[in-house]
């Protein structure tokens, strides 16, 4: 048993702070939650006194990339350049960073390099659950579905030529019902736990407008229909509102992005229950300066107005959960994210409930996003009330996952 001390406990499901604060926790769960709700209990077993900070959930981050990005990486060559075993390196290096900065629970959405098939992020979701490196918890994707000269097929981010690094239907490169439907089904065999797919292309791919459809929406439902049958979920790279309505109206469950969403798609969107994950600090943090003048054109033309997406889907009673798109922001820099959303509108507790419970919602997961006897004792501590300034968010003093301290600052 232990007992965790601390100036303030955040209950962000009701933006209530009690002070001061004690978290019980024995083994990976939490006995109870903050001064008020201990009950008859006092400090219990061993005491760590945190000092002047706030326990709040560990934060989740539905939108990362944790086999890509990091020292070494050179944009458009890695995907040929790097092998297997040097990308799986990387990705151990990010999900120690992604804890360490307080995201115990994160969604990997998806590869676009040669793997031979393999599903390297759900061996890496596999080896962080062993303990035998540290890492948020993993729900992971596989490859992402996209078909032929979509924006996820890694041959149009290098522009490279015909013949250079060919893509199996196993890696994610499908066109055609039967053919997407083999894709998810790979997927699901070998450890997915949720579907990426490619609706629409993307501002960092040479695919032509950023907002086109890609996929058929024939496509779209059998991708949705093979997914759903085996109880996953499916999430789409998505910019254009057309794209974007045609993904909600398959019954894809989450939009990543939505950079060109319209009012009338986001009350669909509303109206459906489609959770939105809009990584809008990329539009603001993104190095364009090396990128082909084709793609700086595309960003110029889409992030102005990519900046007004998240308040009218608050507004319109959208689900949003964060999402950071790292490492289009770096791994480690989650809190970027939290702020940016505070800037487009959002209120602190509204952000912080994006980040913990709504984000639990999406994954479906009643074990964690709360402070609440028997979740998962994922808990992590900030100096200040993040409730009037977010940029604490960015000094993360203490993250303990399943009841284990992975970071303790004084």
């Amino acid at each position: 048993m232990l007992t965790l001390r601390a100036a303030r406990v955040l209950h962000v499901e009701t933006g209530e702070i009690e002070e001061p604060g004690l978290i019980g926790v024995d083994g990976d769960r939490i006995t109870y939650g903050g001064a008020a709700r201990r009950g008859s209990h006092g400090a219990e077993g061993d005491v760590l006194d945190l000092g002047d900070v706030t326990l709040l959930p560990g934060l989740m981050d539905m939108e990362v990339n944790l086999l890509m990005g990091g020292r070494g990486e050179i944009a458009g060559l890695s995907p040929v350049q790097d092998d297997p075993p040097l990308r799986m390196l990387r990705g151990v290096a990010n999900a120690r960073r992604t804890l360490r900065s307080g995201f115990t629970t994160v969604r990997n959405l998806g590869l676009f390099v040669k793997t031979g098939g393999y599903l390297l992020d759900v061996a890496l979701a596999k080896a962080i659950d062993a303990g035998w490196i540290d890492g948020p918890r993993i729900v992971p994707a596989g490859h992402a579905i996209t078909p032929t000269g979509g924006h996820l097929d890694p041959t149009v981010f290098g522009a490279y030529a015909p013949g250079i690094m060919p893509l199996s239907i196993e890696e994610g490169v499908a066109n055609g019902v039967d053919e997407v439907r083999k894709a998810v089904r790979y997927q699901i065999k070998h450890g997915a736990r949720l579907i990426k797919v490619c609706a629409s292309g993307g501002v960092m791919s040479h695919t032509g407008l950023p907002g086109a459809q890609h996929y058929s929406d024939e496509e779209l439902r059998a991708i949705v229909d093979e997914a759903h049958r085996r109880g996953l979920k499916v999430a789409a790279h998505t910019h254009g509102a057309d794209a974007v309505r045609a993904a909600v109206e398959a019954g894809i469950d989450c939009i990543e992005h939505g950079f060109l969403l319209d009012d009338e798609t986001i009350e669909l969107m509303a109206s459906r229950g489609t959770f939105l994950v809009p990584t809008t600090a990329l539009i603001d943090g993104m190095d364009m300066s090396h990128a082909a003048p084709a793609l700086r054109a595309k960003a110029a033309e889409i992030f102005p107005h990519a900046r007004s997406v998240v308040a009218r889907a608050v507004k319109a009673g959208v689900k949003l959960a964060v999402g950071t798109d790292a490492p289009a922001i770096p791994h480690g820099r989650g809190a970027q994210e939290l702020a940016a959303l505070v800037e487009r509108g959002m209120e602190p507790l509204e952000v912080l409930r994006a980040a913990t419970v709504n984000a639990a919602e999406l994954i479906e997961a009643d074990d964690r996003g709360r402070i609440a006897e028997g979740l998962l004792a994922d808990l992590i501590a900030v100096p200040g009330n993040p409730l009037e300034d977010m940029s604490v968010m960015a000094d993360v003093r203490f993250v303990m996952k399943g009841g284990k301290v992975f970071r303790h600052e004084s």
